[in-house]
């Protein structure tokens, strides 16, 4: 019971922040229903055009988040029209109403303009107090008079105010976009590893059981041939050629399983190739980067299949300690050669101001400078000019030739 009354305020919550436009027309049409109806029962009877006035003071808010610094001003201009008329006796508006539009600038518009828009509301009302005599000289350690020492009071609360909020929102976003990539990096993280893991149990598979299951089609097959049918049963014969024959089975059978293990099935999902960068690309994406992939291959080229992988993997470790150290930042992958030679480029821009990088152990690198290397290649990384990283990769897709005698 009491888990339900405090959860009952927060979905309440949760159901008004999901609807900020019902909000808006709430306040917006609440406060001008209210402003109506305190001058309808005055004595004279007001003008209905005064009316309409008094209550119009709060109609532009609702736009006060898609259109904050217009509803400031338009809030400003109706106080001033109000002042200069006064179409209802004794009616002066009071700073609260404009508090509202000054928090709501403060709140959805950039600093520097919620800031300029306040002074401008504040100098365009106190100047309207000064030509219809309302206004008067503030006394030091006194709030009054009401139209220029609480004016300035309340409007430096409300920006203030305005502008802390406008600073938890923001904060706050950058912790939801923050979270959301860190959800994309962990299960980027959680996919390889469970594809790492099923390498290495296929890899178990076929050292304890491969070697076996080859001896035993190989010593069948030597029971086969050293059996002549005149001296032993051809039943003999038949079954040693069986059990070669079976093995010989279990042997295809036992590949077709690692290959599930470990690449998800061939026919399925095949070993990890320069066609399948783009995956790599979208998973970058979703943790934040701007990633922008251009393929100079022509088509036609047939590339080893050797080479297709050391590519795959060397694109995605690249990527991957793009998003650790650099974090969200534009990231550009070029893939280029042809059928003798494949060049990889990938190059990120600085990583944001404030951004904290993850330490690395340099054993990526490592493993990416062994790929090149198999390949008789070149790897390049390091700093660039502007604060980013680079990395250029060059792998050879055929061994160069040795020389030639006398050359």
């Amino acid at each position: 019971m009491v888990i339900t009354m405090k959860a009952a305020p927060r979905a309440a919550q949760r159901w008004i922040a999901d609807r900020p436009r019902l909000t808006d027309v709430a306040l917006g049409g609440g406060l001008t229903l209210f402003d109506v109806a305190t001058v309808l029962d005055r004595t004279p009877a007001p003008a209905g055009w005064g009316v309409a006035l008094w209550g119009a003071q709060t109609v532009p808010l609702l736009w006060r988040r898609t259109r904050p610094l217009a509803v400031l001003a338009a809030m400003t201009c109706l106080y001033v029209a109000f002042q200069v008329l006064s179409p209802i006796q004794g009616r002066i508006p009071g700073p609260f109403l404009l508090m509202i539009g000054v928090y709501a600038a403060a709140r959805y518009a950039p600093v520097p303009a919620s800031l300029l828009g306040t002074l401008l509301c504040l100098a365009s009302t106190t100047a309207a107090d000064a030509l219809t005599g309302h206004w008067d000289v503030p006394r030091l350690g006194s709030l009054e008079p009401i139209s220029t020492t609480t004016f300035v009071f309340f409007f430096g609360l409300a920006w203030l105010l305005g502008c802390g909020r406008r600073r938890i929102g923001a904060d706050a976003e950058r912790l939801r976009e923050l979270n959301g990539r860190l959800k994309a990096e962990r299960e980027l993280n959680a996919r390889q590893a469970v594809v790492t893991e099923r390498a290495r149990i296929a890899r178990d598979l076929h050292d304890v059981v491969a070697h076996h299951v080859s001896a035993i089609a190989v010593q069948a097959r030597a029971a086969e041939d050293v059996m002549t049918p005149g001296s032993v049963p051809a039943e003999a014969v038949h079954c040693a050629g069986l059990i070669a024959r079976t093995a010989d089975t279990a042997l295809i059978e036992m590949r077709r399983a690692l290959g599930l293990l470990s690449f998800h099935e061939r026919e399925l999902a095949p070993e990890p190739s320069l066609d399948h960068l783009e995956p790599l690309v979208d998973a970058a994406t979703a943790a934040g980067c701007k990633v922008t992939y251009v393929s100079d291959i022509p088509a036609g080229t047939g590339l080893p299949a050797g080479l297709g992988i050391s590519a795959y993997r060397i694109v995605q470790e690249a990527l991957t300690n793009a998003i650790k150290h650099a974090g969200p930042v534009g990231v550009r992958v070029t893939v280029g050669g042809d059928d003798s030679r494949l060049t990889i480029e990938v190059a990120n821009d600085p990583a944001p101001p404030g951004h904290s990088p993850v330490r690395g152990t340099g054993r990526g690198l490592i493993g990416m400078r062994e790929r090149v290397a198999a390949f008789d290649g070149v790897l390049e990384a390091g700093p660039r000019e502007d604060g980013g990283w680079r990395l250029y990769a060059v792998l050879l897709a055929k061994a160069p030739q040795p020389a030639e005698a006398g050359a």
